[in-house]
């Protein structure tokens, strides 16, 4: 992915998270058919992209 050309994901955490440092991911969906994960503690760290169709079948199973 050509990341200067593509728009910025807008990254969000769970509502359950606190804003207290803690132990946390963050997600950004996109029209690019991945869902992109990263740390909440680290935002210029590494982002793993995960395709869309994996990703839901993850939080399938997790519930």
């Amino acid at each position: 992915m050509n990341r200067t050309t593509s728009p910025r994901p807008v990254w969000r955490k769970s509502p359950y998270s606190s804003n207290n440092g803690g132990d946390c991911v963050e997600i950004a969906g996109g029209a690019t058919g991945v869902v992109s994960v990263r740390d909440s503690k680290m935002v210029t760290g590494p982002v793993l992209e995960i395709p869309s169709p994996s990703w839901a079948g993850f939080i399938r199973s997790a519930k």
